[in-house]
């Protein structure tokens, strides 16, 4: 779509949006009188707004800035400099972090392509039922990325507007928190007024739209609850935060049928089955794209480095998947290994550490020849040189059952979706009669398994204020040393609003 639609390029995802970054090259101005004449191009806009998600700078970020940081992992030591410091809470480099720059700016390039949208459709002459499905999902485009600011860096500058000439390019500075989750939370209401319940790889439905804003709620509940820097200022009070948490994640759970739990682990992390139940919104990549980003070299981060060709990884059933090795770049910690319960299938089945050759032979073994245990929920085994169709797991189904669990506290049907998730991971239930801040602290941990590698576990350590004690490398910094990344000191030097 984006091939064909030209003229897309005009629309203003301009520079770094907050501030005018001249040193990115432009990608030209939006005229509204030659374009959104058509559904066609109301759905091409919308693809270009969904396209600023799989930027290299910015997907590969989900993986650096949530897990390279946290007790998962560390990384090579010849890895870039500015990694480096993030895995190691070098916080005194972190506001001129080339990771942190483009995480930054990339999200205010899909906010303002989703700006544009919201701008410019409704205007069209088309009808709008046709319109709506576009709108909802710029409304939860901006959601999706004004929360990945806000979980990282806070307060930040607020662009509802689409960003047409340089003068515009400069926003003040959300006066507080509120306001920034103020925005996200509506967006996500107006999505789901908008949308329908309609699962398409890479894009958002309702569904998606009820997950974001339940997780929202509990991020907020959670941050306050544990005395996050900033939180205690939130208007909200934090019981009602949880029941809000719980009821948009319990509409997720009890009022759809397109989405659920998958009862097979590895099924979840097939390449080939982005429409599984599992996925709620999941990134669009594919090995067959043209440039990165269009497909993907994820996997390459996860995999180690073993003999520059394919590897075999085992199934656990007698057979084998085929993968290519990789840059040995997202390290699995030996500590957070030793952290899994001995017939946790997590570690068990998604975590190597032992590859084969195609006739079944060990070619190397943790830690003979394999540097760590190495996540296999980045692999596809139809890769074509270096294209892969891996892609982020932005939002599950088991991650919206266990906020709903986290939510409500120890009720029942807690309890049995949280022994669902433990039971196909091949553990027995979960101890009863917890008090709801044990429940909710054995349900971190339960989330610390889950989703390890999946770009959350550094969003669950802050809300809970739990970097300083968790994370070796940032242990005797302060609670505002971690809870926020610094706004990039390039966008406070070109935007005088800052």
């Amino acid at each position: 779509m984006k091939l064909k639609y030209n003229i897309i390029l005009l629309l203003a995802g301009l520079f770094t949006i907050s501030s005018c970054d001249l040193t990115e090259e432009p990608y030209g101005f939006y005229s509204e009188n030659n374009f959104y004449k058509t559904p066609a191009d109301a759905e091409a806009a919308i693809n270009y707004a969904y396209d600023a998600l799989t930027y290299l700078e910015y997907s590969r970020a989900i993986f650096f800035v949530g897990d390279m940081p946290t007790d998962e992992c560390s990384t090579k030591s010849d890895e870039a400099v500015d990694n480096v410091n993030l895995a190691t809470w070098k916080t005194q480099n972190f506001s001129t972090n080339t990771m942190l720059k483009n995480f930054f700016k990339y999200a205010y390039i899909a906010i303002n392509r989703s700006n544009a949208v919201l701008e410019y459709v409704p205007q069209a002459s088309f009808s709008q039922s046709l319109k709506d499905p576009y709108i909802g999902q710029a409304y939860f485009l901006r959601a999706w990325n004004y929360f990945n600011l806000a979980r990282n860096f806070g307060r930040v500058p607020i662009h509802k507007n689409v960003i047409a000439t340089l003068d515009q390019t400069s926003a003040p500075m959300a006066q507080d928190l509120s306001e920034v989750y103020d925005l996200i939370l509506s967006d996500c209401r107006k999505a789901i007024e908008l949308l329908p319940v309609d699962q398409v790889p890479g894009h958002a439905d309702k569904v998606a739209a009820q997950a974001l804003a339940a997780k929202v709620y509990l991020f907020m509940a959670s941050s306050k609850d544990h005395g996050v820097p900033q939180y205690s200022t939130l208007s909200q009070d934090v019981n009602q935060m949880y029941d809000s948490a719980a009821f948009f994640s319990g509409q997720v759970i009890n009022d759809q049928g397109q989405y659920g739990f998958d009862s097979d682990l590895l099924n979840i992390y097939d390449v080939n089955e982005a429409d599984g139940p599992e996925h709620i919104f999941i990134m669009s990549m594919d090995r067959g794209g043209l440039i990165e980003g269009d497909y993907s070299k994820i996997s390459k981060l996860f995999i180690p480095y073993v003999s520059g060709s394919s590897i075999y990884l085992p199934d656990g059933d007698g057979t084998y998947t085929v993968s290519h090795d990789g840059w040995s770049v997202m390290q699995t910690n030996e500590s957070f290994y030793s952290s899994f319960d001995g017939s946790d299938k997590r570690a068990q089945v998604l975590l190597v550490d032992s590859v084969f050759n195609e006739d079944g032979e060990v070619i190397a073994t943790y830690p003979d020849g394999l540097p760590y245990r190495f996540s296999r929920k980045y692999i596809d085994p139809e890769f074509v040189g270096d294209k892969t169709s891996t892609k982020p797991y932005l939002i599950r189904y088991t991650d919206i059952a266990l906020t709903y669990a986290e939510a409500v506290g120890p009720t029942a049907e807690a309890y049995n979706l949280v022994n669902y998730v433990r039971n196909r991971a091949g553990l027995g239930n979960m101890q009863n009669g917890l008090s709801a801040p044990e429940f909710r602290e054995r349900i971190l941990e339960e989330r610390k398994h889950e989703f390890a590698f999946e770009g959350n576990r550094l969003y669950d350590l802050r809300r809970f204020n739990r970097i300083t004690t968790d994370v070796e490398s940032a242990a005797g910094l302060s609670a505002e040393d971690v809870a926020f990344y610094p706004i990039p000191q390039t966008e406070i030097d070109l935007n005088q609003e800052l």
